[in-house]
């Protein structure tokens, strides 16, 4: 594991590899309405996230979607290159506004991140005139994925995403199939079963949940693909739209990297889909 503080490093960097600079918002101007314990970045620690913040690259020629991004890094670091900043440009190809999220690690609270992600998607709804969209999606990768299908899954009328996109995401805290390493991050080492129930997502899905578009690697050994198979088949059962992409090698982890074989596959389907939901 690389040291935080190189991770840190490529948070403020990695958004100059893109075409455009970001629009910076700060999320909690006035001070967040929660803590996680975590006043500085320690050596093999959690990524200490000073003040969440979105990074928000506006679409020249809008065609009425936003996207928010969460990198995964299994609720400790963020990878915020090939699962963040390094899609920008392309997602701002198809008209639509794109920002990275990043937000405070848990450190064993686990209302802290999803706290981030619902004022984010408040800050972009309030800026939706602005950068001219009115379909607003939560997209996440791996532990960003479970951030972002929960956001998904717990939300009021002020908080739900319209649409969610999913890169090989953790799901469910059940044991067998979870990333503990997530898991113990969000949540402790020994939590209340109630609590593990909440952030099992496939047990959260409704009809109300919206839409999803879901990728994995069947030879993903970090997070088993029955946390994408698991999650669909639930979305499915309660009548929401849902695409499932699986690929049969690749991995955990490819984000945006040239490196994944089917990258050529996922985008395409991924640009249909979006094309379809947006009509």
């Amino acid at each position: 594991m690389k040291k935080n503080l190189l991770i840190m490093s490529f948070i403020m960097l990695s958004s100059i590899l893109c075409a455009q600079k970001p629009v910076e918002i700060k999320l909690w101007p006035n001070g967040a309405p929660n803590e996680n314990g975590i006043k500085e970045q320690k050596e093999n620690g959690p990524v200490y996230v000073e003040e969440p913040t979105l990074y928000v690259y506006p679409a020249e020629n809008p065609n009425g979607m936003a996207i928010i991004a969460c990198p995964g890094g299994g609720y400790y670091n963020l990878a915020t290159a090939h699962e963040g900043h390094d899609m920008a440009a392309w997602f701002n190809s198809l008209g639509i506004t794109y920002s990275v999220l990043i937000y405070r690690m848990p450190n064993g609270k686990n209302e802290v991140p999803l706290s981030d992600a619902h004022q984010a998607i408040r800050i972009m709804r309030e800026k939706s005139e602005e950068w001219k969209f009115t379909k607003l999606g939560i997209m996440g990768s791996s532990a960003g994925g479970h951030l972002a299908s929960t956001a998904a899954t717990h939300f009021d009328e002020t908080t739900r995403p319209d649409f969610q996109i999913l890169f090989y995401p953790v799901i469910t805290m059940d044991k067998r199939y979870t990333h503990m390493g997530s898991r113990n991050n969000l949540l402790g080492s020994n939590p209340d079963e109630k609590l593990v129930e909440l952030y099992c997502n496939e047990k959260q899905v409704t009809p109300q949940t919206p839409p999803a578009f879901i990728m994995h690697s069947s030879d993903d050994k970090a997070v088993p693909v029955e946390n994408s198979i698991n999650y669909y088949m639930s979305l499915v059962k309660n009548g929401v739209p849902a695409s499932l992409h699986t690929y049969p090698i690749g991995g955990h982890g490819w984000g945006y990297r040239d490196s994944f074989i089917y990258k050529r596959q996922w985008t395409g389907e991924l640009e249909k889909w979006l094309r379809e939901i947006n009509k």
